[in-house]
């Protein structure tokens, strides 16, 4: 919690599994529900993974799916978020490049699916006071797309 100063550590599993982490710093409101996962995973499906994370963001098939894309590049999501390949290139919050393969949202709060994933762009105090995600405000039909969207990116 000290400004300029980066923390570093360093995880070992002795075998493949999925270990789970808890913040072990004071950082703000949420400090007590930022978990995160440690997946480890044998060297060569490891290998795999990291090749498929380094890929851009795969373009969207259906046609909801590409509304969803036009209303994700034309909001505000833009602002702070990334997504490789597209005109997103935020940098204040997560990249959202490879979002669909994720266990988690919000720091690991909730599971990734489609109801958490709908319930945190709307109303992501609800799930995570004093989290810095703004509200998104858009009808029904509009997040259905973007949620159509947002889960092909894997």
């Amino acid at each position: 919690m000290i400004p300029g100063h980066v923390n570093e550590f360093w995880l070992e599993a002795s075998e493949p599994g999925i270990y789970l982490g808890e913040c072990a710093e004071f950082c703000g409101d949420q400090h007590a529900k930022m978990q995160f996962l440690v997946i480890a995973e044998e060297e060569e499906a490891f290998r795999a993974w990291v090749a498929q994370q380094q890929q851009p963001a795969a373009v969207p098939a259906s046609e909801l799916a590409q509304e969803g894309q036009e209303i994700f590049l034309g909001s505000t999501c833009i602002n702070c978020h990334a997504i490789e390949g597209t005109g997103a290139t935020g940098e204040l919050g997560p990249d959202l490049t490879h979002l669909a393969s994720r266990r988690t949202l919000a720091a690991g709060t909730v599971p990734n699916n489609r109801g958490n994933l709908g319930g945190w762009i709307v109303a992501p105090q609800s799930i995570k006071p004093g989290s810095l995600m703004p509200a998104t405000e858009m009808t029904g039909p509009q997040l259905q797309a973007l949620l159509a969207y947002l889960e092909t990116l894997e």
